[in-house]
């Protein structure tokens, strides 16, 4: 596991070969020193100088429901945000925002898979597995970097 520092804590950085399968907000210990394509793309994200990730991951485990949330959240556009009953419409069942919310607390690659840009009706700041404050900020570092390239 790979130890990152980010503006939201401490990430653990899970990569088998050359493929991410995890992300972690419970990482323990200091900063690695090996350098890992995932780890200078998380470094350029968190200072507002990559938008789109493509470092290669694993979506390990889940149902086939998960699967496909994880996948519809891997869509969603930077610095752009999606409700869970509108997640929940696209995949064909409109009632099943509250699974796609559970689904969403499953993903094991946040921030890479950006599940923190899913959001309850109406843009409520709802759930999220590294807790709400590191969704606020990371969703505050997408909308400034936006702002600055619509502006710049």
């Amino acid at each position: 596991m790979f130890v990152v520092e980010s503006p939201i804590g401490l990430l653990g950085v899970v990569v088998e070969g050359d493929v991410v399968v995890g992300v972690s907000f419970a990482a323990a210990g200091p900063a690695s020193a090996v350098t890992h394509p995932a780890v200078e793309q998380l470094a350029a994200y968190f200072a507002g100088e990559l938008t789109d990730f493509s470092v290669p991951v694993e979506m390990r485990g889940g149902s086939a429901f998960e699967r496909a949330v994880w996948a519809e959240i891997a869509r969603i556009p930077y610095g752009e945000m999606m409700t869970y009953g509108a997640i929940a419409t696209a995949l064909g069942d409109p009632g099943a925002a509250r699974a796609v919310g559970t689904a969403c607390n499953h993903n094991p690659v946040p921030v890479i898979v950006p599940c923190h840009r899913v959001v309850g009706a109406g843009g409520k700041m709802v759930g999220f597995g590294g807790g709400l404050e590191r969704k606020r900020k990371l969703l505050e570092l997408e909308a400034r970097v936006s702002l600055t390239r619509a502006w710049g």
